[in-house]
């Protein structure tokens, strides 16, 4: 049992290495600030701890009634104005440069984040909580530089101060320091107790906390679903679930990161007690000056508050590392396979695309796609139809290449798309999907998001085509009207002609229509469907579609069921056979 309880501490202490490793090769970027900072720190302590000094050699200067040297006390204080201003000075630029490498430590990590967040295959953002994800390059950071900031800003002095202190003390007596390093052991006792028990606590708050956005983040862009089927209560209850587990996980997280204060302070007075009470003594028998001991008890004061800080220091790096690490463990999550070295450019795409042998599925122990060949040659229209599940839209991530084949090989214009370039082989596809994507931004900008430098005529007449320039005139700003990334006011089919008119404006050579008007009115849909049926003219289209009156003049129809081509061939011929695609139309057209 014991053998067991140690296996979690020490992967535990591997993991807090591990993060501070990663941590320090972010800040080696920035050795000479570092080291500036530390030659601040040590001037600022040496100032600081020089300034008692010439405080007690003032006190021996008061030698009694009528017997004071009122020149060296002047010179003394001129002396500790000085050093005040000095260390002033000293404070503010080592503050400055701390600052710098926080920020600059933590733009860094940002930037990696968000670049890592470019290059993550899409079955990651699949299997996280997108509020979690959000929590973790936001918040998660954002505490990390606050105890990354305190680090720098309380650690170098606080250790400095210390051992400084502890010199001073030992040169200036050494029976009196023995009584400070003999009751110092106390101060890290108390900072190890209190670190041992904080890192885990706020492990779990900072998870829950992951947790808690992610349904914030999923209730603001559901909200009209959650109002449709009327689940606020329920919604209200698994919040107020979530937030109960943070508020429990929170206040022992803070219960036992507060007594740090209390128990250092109470540790600062025993040692203040102790060299008193022991200088005293020595003083009584002429051992130390008055103006000795006064500068000895000014060094305890100062030698103790460092353990004070250190062990506050201690409690917000604990929380500070806790959300470093999951930074980092987004940050080190394996890319999608980036494009080999020979990867060549699709250019002029012809559209003759085949499937040979190919097998995938999401998860080992569930078969999707299996042994799955097909042959689409250039200019020909295939529709995808099947009940939901049955690996339509899997499909379509397969040609995309958001996922790769688990086996087989996907072929366009003979060449496999694993030997392509990413980019080149997506701008060959132009996709129009059920679910509208929007960038905040002018209408135009989002019609011209596949085609950046395209004038506005290009852009009127795509809007046209997609039967979108009317509504868009009758917006507030016509085409400069500013829209948010989920539309503002637009409706669902309006959304959607704006993703139609950007496929228009870039008239790629291979299209992709997921349920491209399922949002759309039906008469707006057949003179859609006229324009599509001219954009199609001579390019590759996959078609994916439920109602099955949108497919009828489609080339090549392939009905799907449980990741295989069960069926296919022309509208007509599958009717004639009576199968599973006739079974589909008769039921949409029974009446």
């Amino acid at each position: 049992m014991a053998q067991a309880d140690k296996k979690p501490e020490q992967a535990k202490k591997a993991n807090q290495a591990e993060t501070l490793k990663k941590v320090l090769q972010y800040i080696r970027k920035y050795w000479f600030l570092v080291a500036l900072s530390l030659i601040l720190a040590a001037v600022t302590v040496g100032l600081t701890l020089y300034i008692p000094i010439l405080t007690g050699d003032a006190v021996d200067l008061l030698l009694g009634k009528g017997a004071v040297d009122f020149q060296g006390i002047f010179s003394i204080m001129v002396k500790i104005i000085a050093a005040m201003a000095i260390t002033a000075i000293a404070q503010w630029v080592m503050n400055t440069c701390n600052n710098h490498i926080t920020y600059h430590v933590v733009k860094d990590i940002r930037e990696n984040a968000f670049h890592k967040l470019e290059q993550l295959p899409l079955k990651y953002l699949d299997a996280h909580a997108y509020g979690d994800i959000v929590s973790r390059v936001v918040a998660d950071v954002d505490t990390f530089a606050d105890g990354l900031l305190m680090g720098f800003t309380q650690l170098f002095t606080g250790v400095l101060t210390i051992l400084g202190t502890l010199v001073f003390m030992l040169v200036t007596n050494v029976p009196i320091a023995l009584v400070v390093v003999c009751i110092t052991p106390v101060s890290f006792l108390v900072a190890r107790f209190i670190a041992t028990r904080t890192y885990s606590m706020f492990k779990l708050q900072s998870e829950t906390r992951g947790e808690q956005t992610s349904l914030i983040e999923e209730m603001i862009g559901n909200q009209k679903i959650v109002q449709t089927f009327s689940r606020e209560e329920a919604v209200k209850e698994e919040f107020a679930e979530i937030n109960g587990r943070l508020e429990k996980c929170s206040l022992k997280a803070i219960f036992f990161s507060s007594l740090v204060n209390p128990s250092t302070r109470f540790v600062n007075s025993l040692v203040y007690a102790g060299v008193g009470i022991f200088g005293a003594f020595v003083a009584i028998r002429g051992g130390i000056s008055v103006g000795r001991l006064s500068c000895f008890l000014s060094y305890a004061n100062q030698y103790t508050k460092p353990f004070n800080e250190i062990s506050g220091v201690v409690t917000e790096l604990q929380n500070a590392f806790v959300c470093a690490a999951r930074i980092f463990e987004l940050i080190d999550e394996e890319p999608q396979t980036p494009d080999s070295e020979t990867a060549k450019a699709l250019t002029n795409a012809r559209g003759n695309v085949k499937l040979e042998q190919v097998c995938f599925s999401y998860t080992p122990e569930k078969k999707l796609i299996q042994d799955f060949n097909l042959e689409v040659k250039p200019g020909q229209r295939v529709a995808i139809v099947g009940p939901t599940g049955c690996g339509k839209t899997t499909l379509i991530n397969l040609l995309m290449r958001f996922y790769d084949v688990d086996s087989g090989q996907i072929r366009v214009d003979g060449t496999d798309i694993r030997e392509l370039t990413r980019g080149s082989l997506r701008t060959s596809y132009g996709m129009v999907l059920q679910e509208t994507w929007l960038r905040a931004g002018t209408i135009r900008d989002n019609i011209r998001m596949g085609k950046p430098d395209a004038g506005e005529q290009e852009v009127m007449e795509a809007a046209k085509a997609a039967h979108a320039h009317s509504f868009i005139k009758r917006l507030p700003q016509g085409y400069d009207t500013v829209i948010s990334e989920d539309g503002g006011s637009l409706s669902q089919g309006q959304k959607q002609l704006l993703c139609i008119a950007r496929v228009m404006l870039c008239l790629p050579p291979m299209l992709i229509l997921d349920e491209a008007t399922s949002s759309i009115d039906t008469r707006t849909e057949l003179r859609i469907q006229n324009a599509f049926a001219k954009m199609m003219e001579g390019r590759t289209s996959f078609i994916v579609a439920h109602r099955l009156s949108t497919i009828q003049e489609a080339d090549i129809i392939l009905v799907m069921k449980d990741g295989n081509i069960i069926e296919q061939g022309s509208h007509d011929s599958l009717l004639e056979k009576g199968g599973f695609y006739a079974m589909l139309y008769n039921s949409q057209f029974a009446g």
